[in-house]
């Protein structure tokens, strides 16, 4: 018959169990959409309150894990992808503590609780991922010696001294781990395939809907930054250009694919350029941006006929593109006739009215289409105002927002201008990216945001090409309802400037810290590697060689772990391992202990070559509590023999 497993006697045991999986799940639970990361957090509070004292009916698990399974539906719908798997994991350890109930339950909790943290860097690999996942390896570790000690029955060491035997713990892994990072070979795709994630991270995509840029334009996460090696473009010319949406069904904007993907025709570039590195953070697209214009596409990307550039694998980690660019004279005078056909194609059936303005503008214009976009930016200028409150649109979108609403943002302002000059007979079409950029004065590079995501227009003129045409900025500051900063709560105003300064300082020094991080690790490639062993003397090594070389490392690394956790075991006794290393201090001042010396009588020798050494009385207090059971304080005479030194200069 099976023996039963022993149950948890001690409720400081379950307690750091489940503090340890709890600190476990956190740097997943902040990946997953919030409102998921709340249910699956609430499910494990509750099963864990609730099995503190009572089981959990079959029934009620099966319930709770249909729950769970509508909640992840519900947030990602029924996508397979690297989030889905995660949080999939994350309701599994919200159910887990159910079966809390022996010591081997409390390891099989913190055992499989350790797989979030390691999951969490699917999907970020952040410092603060790096920081609560190594908080929660930490915490782990305690759990599993509570869980040793309480199935043993002896009492658990002082917190102190747990903490300086886990980190003994985590310096002995440190070198083995530091091998890997550095001698391991850097392969530029990775040895399996990684699915995608299967909700999409904001960012620019080929399609623009009404009312689709709001959560991107309330996200002021980064999106990319940028080193400029030379001079910095002025801020009318920083624009950063992505996808290109030509096709218009009367509501939704998207790409032409046979031009993104066509050969890029020839622009008359103005003599100034710039030279610069944009990284990017990681958004699982394809999709990349450039200042208009970007003079060719860097390695393992592609540029389009309409100079959007892409990459040629999903942006799921940071990447690096140096780039150069510059702002165009003529950008492609000879329109050919199908792209003309597209981009003065509109759907039948929508916004009349703008249709029938746009007649009336071309016939009083006649043939200057200069004098119909001048006339455009005029009529917004003077009567629209920008704003992020905006109704849902009916059928007639554009219709609504030039006559009823007349305040909007980006996307407003760039489709009904495109819309307004194909009516008026002028090939356009709208321009995706991002604007401006705000400098960091820590590291002197360019921060551009998610929420300067923006949208523009694209007029092809007689004569000058493609031109870009913002609506945008015609807008007066001073009919502006409001700004992006005052969506998101932030008092730029009266007496809380400086303590606005204040934080927009420490925030950017966050973000120089961040990317120093990504500089040191995240993008430590094998040319990086390359250099390193440079440095130390070792010539360039191939795939196979570097294997070689970490496996010697790795195997020296592990000796060293073994023979210190060897020698250890054989001194698992803290007070043991204090008195061997007093002795040893002794030693080294020629008072060496005798192998047949007792520990009194050696003591007692000592105090007559070093009188007042008060060695005989720590060497009693260690006796009594090793061998004789005697009542004392094992923390304090741990401490007393730690800190224990012969007096200076003292020879026999």
């Amino acid at each position: 018959m099976t023996k039963p497993p022993a149950p948890l006697p001690r409720a400081d045991t379950r307690a750091w169990s489940l503090l340890a999986a709890a600190l476990a799940l956190l740097p997943l639970l902040l990946q997953l959409p919030p409102a998921l990361s709340l249910s699956v957090a609430a499910v494990a509070v509750l099963t864990s309150a609730w099995t503190r004292r009572h089981r959990l009916p079959a029934a009620i698990k099966l319930l709770l894990m249909g729950v769970m399974f509508a909640a992840i539906y519900w947030q990602m719908g029924a996508g397979i992808g690297r989030d889905t798997g995660c949080a999939l994991l994350a309701a599994m350890l919200a159910i887990k503590p159910a079966e809390l109930r022996s010591f081997r339950d409390a390891r099989s909790l913190v055992g499989f609780a350790l797989f979030a943290p390691f999951s969490a860097f699917l999907l970020d690999q952040g410092p603060a991922t790096l920081l609560l996942s190594a908080t929660a390896l930490v915490a782990s570790l305690l759990a599993l010696q509570r869980i040793a000690d309480d199935e043993a029955g002896v009492a658990s060491p002082a917190l102190r001294l747990q903490l300086r035997g886990v980190g003994r713990l985590m310096l002995l892994a440190l070198p083995l781990a530091m091998a890997g990072f550095w001698l391991l070979p850097r392969l530029p795709t990775p040895l399996w395939g990684t699915p995608e994630r299967s909700v999409s991270t904001p960012g620019l995509s080929d399609s623009m809907a009404p009312g689709a840029w709001g959560e991107l334009m309330a996200d002021d996460s980064p999106a990319l930054r940028v080193q400029f090696f030379g001079p910095v473009p002025a801020p009318e010319q920083r624009y950063w250009r992505g996808p290109v949406l030509t096709r218009f069904d009367g509501r939704s904007w998207t790409r032409l694919e046979q031009h993104a993907a066509g050969e890029p025709p020839p622009f008359t570039a103005s003599p100034q350029r710039w030279d610069y590195q944009i990284e990017y953070e990681a958004t699982d697209r394809r999709d990349l941006v450039a200042l208009d214009l970007p003079l060719a596409a860097p390695a393992d990307a592609r540029l389009g006929a309409d100079y959007s550039l892409t990459s040629a694998r999903p942006l799921t980690a940071l990447s690096r593109w140096r780039l150069q660019s510059a702002a165009p004279r003529q950008f492609q005078t000879r329109l050919p006739d199908g792209l003309r056909r597209q981009a003065l194609l509109l759907p039948k059936g929508f916004n009349p009215r703008t249709l029938a303005l746009a007649r009336q503008w071309r016939a009083e214009a006649g043939g200057n289409d200069a004098a119909i976009v001048q006339r455009s930016l005029d009529w917004i200028h003077r009567e629209f105002a920008y704003t992020l409150n905006t109704p849902i649109p009916g059928r007639h979108s554009v219709d609504e927002f030039l006559f009823d609403q007349k305040a909007g943002y980006c996307e407003h302002f760039s489709a009904a201008f495109v819309v307004l000059m194909r009516a008026a007979g002028i090939p356009a079409r709208v321009v995706t990216g991002y604007a401006g950029g705000v400098r960091n004065p820590y590291g002197n590079y360019w921060l551009v945001r998610r929420m300067d995501a923006h949208a523009w227009a694209e007029a092809w003129l007689p004569e000058r090409g493609w031109v870009r045409v913002d609506p945008t900025a015609a807008v007066a500051p001073e009919r502006i309802y409001d700004t992006l900063e005052d969506r998101l709560g932030q008092n730029t105003s009266g007496a809380g400037l400086d303590l606005g300064q204040r934080w927009t300082g420490l925030l950017q020094y966050s973000d120089y810290l961040r990317r120093g991080w990504n500089n040191a690790v995240l993008s430590f490639d094998a040319e990086r590697q390359s250099r390193l062993l440079s440095r130390l003397g070792v010539a360039r090594l191939s795939p196979g060689q570097l294997v070689a070389l970490f496996a010697s490392v790795a195997a020296a690394a592990l000796a060293l772990m073994a023979w210190l956790l060897a020698r250890g075991e054989r001194q698992r006794d803290p007070l043991l391992r204090a008195w061997h290393q007093l002795g040893r201090r002794y030693a080294r001042r020629g008072l060496a202990r005798e192998p047949a010396e007792t520990a009194g009588d050696w003591a007692r020798r000592v105090e007559l070559t070093l009188p007042g050494c008060g060695l005989p009385a720590l060497s009693q207090r260690f006796s009594d509590a090793r061998y004789a059971g005697g009542l004392t304080d094992d923390d304090s005479l741990l401490m007393d023999l730690r800190r224990h030194r012969p007096k200076p200069g003292a020879r026999p």
